[in-house]
């Protein structure tokens, strides 16, 4: 299977495109001098015979003594003296040659020839048909030397700014050069390297700026890698651990039927902390390779959220904490997926909260539309350098891992992933003993109603 096609160097192309318009350049401009030079020549050709015809008019016209042939070859043949590019042919109406230079004539295609009727004197024939030759190979010569001096000019002068442009390319991209050096240098062991932009050109800075972003947000992500990596190890291994010694020591001599009950029992915790684990992995790995949400159109948020509530009570009363539900209001979303968004936040909020204050879940619709959900609990301030981090997998603010036994650091990822699948977004606040946590879904039209 051959590899990608790997196209031209962006020098050599510069470079051959340089090379071409100059070459095309001058070339153009070297045509036009020749054709210009060729069409003077031409335009002074046709004004020497034309002159030349007036002239031989006006001689045998007011010329004395031209009273006979004789006395016309006479003037011809002074007039023509020293005019070795011209000769002239004159032919009376009876086909008699009356006149004609002696040297040889110029082929056709290297002369130009201009035919006129002209007068004589009676006793010449009184008229002639007279050609003027014009001989044109000292033009024609002069042409074609210039033809290869413009060529050679041409050529030369393309070669000569081809090499100047090739080295202005060079020394142009020697910044992209420096430029592959440094991210040459950028490997998974050196994440805080960064592009140097300095002395790099203003075309260049956008790359390099949006380089040094994607750099940015691979370091954090890899750091997030490394993290969910140790996370996962740490969070399965616990249970793997108590499992395999509980086997051990249930092995380790005979039991009785109840006491191998009790170690089942004790192990089917762990087992299902495992696959609840496994779970909601799968369900995030899913939600990374942008599953949707199956929306509905759900009337009343506020009796959906009083459901979770209602589920979520006995764990309240147990930590001494009463639940309210304010405000209402009606969203196509996925009613399944919400539902365990906001039992992931209930939950939150009941290992978090102060003994007998009331955890309150607010449902209102935005100016732009947007229906936020967020459940609001009092206890300890969360610190402002948590917050972007919360929704991270695995991540706790509590270091101690408070409760590890019954959350494993995923429940706020999931109420995340919830939020991207119905193309919404979380947030988080706290300040004052006050923590808001919660997740903003398109409404979808509907209006707000107030409990």
């Amino acid at each position: 299977m051959s590899g990608p096609a790997v196209a031209a160097s962006l020098r050599g192309r510069l470079s051959r495109w340089l090379a071409l318009q100059t070459m095309l350049g001058l070339g153009l401009v070297c045509a036009a001098v020749y054709v210009v030079i060729a069409a003077t020549l031409s335009e002074r050709q046709d004004e020497t015979l034309t002159q030349k015809q007036i002239a031989v008019e006006h001689l045998l016209t007011e010329g004395r003594g031209a009273h006979d042939v004789a006395g016309v070859r006479h003037l011809l043949k002074d007039f023509l003296a020293g005019h070795d590019e011209l000769s002239l042919r004159l032919v009376n109406g009876d086909g008699q040659v009356i006149f004609e230079t002696s040297k040889r004539q110029p082929p056709v295609a290297e002369s130009k020839r201009w035919f006129f009727d002209i007068r004589l004197p009676p006793s010449a024939g009184g008229s002639a048909h007279a050609v003027l030759v014009l001989d044109k190979r000292t033009d024609e010569a002069l042409l074609e030397r210039l033809a290869w001096t413009l060529a050679l000019a041409a050529l030369t002068g393309s070669l000569a700014v081809s090499f100047g442009g090739f080295l202005l390319v060079r020394l142009g991209l020697a910044p992209l050069h420096k430029l592959v050096e440094q991210t040459r240098q950028v490997t998974a062991t050196d994440l805080l390297r960064r592009l140097d932009g300095t002395g790099q050109a203003e075309e260049l800075q956008p790359l390099i700026h949006q380089f040094n972003e994607l750099l940015d947000r691979l370091s954090v992500a890899y750091k997030q890698m490394e993290a969910f990596n140790a996370d996962v190890a740490h969070e399965l291994n616990t249970p793997l651990a108590t499992l395999i010694s509980s086997c051990e020591l249930a092995l380790r001599k005979p039991r009785s039927a109840e006491e191998l009950r009790e170690a089942l029992g004790s192990n089917l915790e762990d087992l299902h902390r495992l696959a609840s684990i496994v779970g909601d992995m799968l369900f995030l790995s899913n939600a990374d390779r942008g599953v949707p949400a199956r929306r509905a159109w759900t009337p009343s948020l506020g009796a959906l959220a009083a459901e979770v509530v209602e589920f979520h009570e006995a764990a309240l009363l147990d930590a001494g904490l009463k639940a309210e539900v304010l405000g209402d209001a009606a969203a196509e979303i996925d009613a399944r997926l919400l539902r365990q968004a906001l039992s992931n936040l209930l939950g939150n909020a009941t290992r978090y909260a102060a003994t007998g204050s009331a955890v309150l879940v607010h449902i209102d619709r935005q100016v732009n539309g947007e229906v936020h959900i967020a459940v609001h609990n009092e206890g300890q301030t969360i610190d402002p350098a948590h917050l972007p981090r919360l929704f991270d997998r695995f991540y706790r603010a509590d270091t101690a891992r408070t409760h590890a036994d019954r959350n494993h650091g995923l429940g706020l990822a999931i109420v995340a992933a919830i939020a991207r699948m119905h193309g919404g977004q979380v947030f988080a606040a706290s300040a004052d003993g006050l923590t808001r946590i919660g997740l903003a879904l398109p409404g979808g039209g509907g209006s707000s109603i107030v409990a």
